[in-house]
């Protein structure tokens, strides 16, 4: 699978079903984070694997020091500034997006391009699906535009409910299926 196709696929995302097989995503973005990483001649080295591969197990954002624990078992000698010299290489690459209201990290879907994002974060089950929306954002920047504001970066995220955790949502799909 390309970039371009993976791009897209986030215009029609969804809230990934409970019994989500997360082996295909973790598969996807390490085969993608590995071609960038040979494309722009930079290293993915064990513990960037790992830990994009920890943050790619669900699709819940993820916190620096929750990822140590989960590494430890692996890398003993692991440290904060191990994780966190980690992230700002992920991050760097477009591998990950920082989830600014939790402190938290979650998998990119379009990696390798430079966006903006509209992140939904579900705030029952914790998680969190990026949103290509280019009809909020180009929305978005007009107004910036007409406000004269020159943005470094635009990052959109809207707490609320999922359509698996939202009761009216699923009681109207149930009603449509009888």
């Amino acid at each position: 699978m390309n970039l371009i196709t993976l791009c897209k696929m986030t215009d029609q995302a969804t809230f990934p079903a409970p019994e989500h097989d997360h082996n295909v995503c973790i598969h996807r973005a390490i085969s993608v984070a590995e071609q960038l990483c040979l494309t722009r001649g930079v290293q993915l080295t064990p513990i960037r694997h790992k830990i994009l591969e920890l943050i790619w197990n669900s699709h819940k954002a993820v916190k620096a020091y929750d990822l140590l624990d989960q590494i430890r078992p692996v890398n003993d000698a692991a440290k904060p500034s191990t994780v966190y010299r980690a992230l700002d290489f992920l991050l760097e690459q477009g591998l990950i997006h920082r989830v600014e209201s939790l402190n938290a990290f979650v998998g990119c879907h379009c990696s390798g391009t430079q966006h903006d994002q509209l992140l939904l974060i579900c705030t029952a089950c914790h998680t969190v699906q990026e949103r290509a929306a280019p009809s909020v954002l180009n929305a978005l920047s007009k107004e910036l535009g007409d406000a004269g504001f020159v943005p470094q970066r635009k990052t959109i995220e809207i707490h609320g409910l999922c359509k698996t955790c939202h009761p009216a949502t699923n009681t109207a799909e149930e009603q449509a299926i009888q």
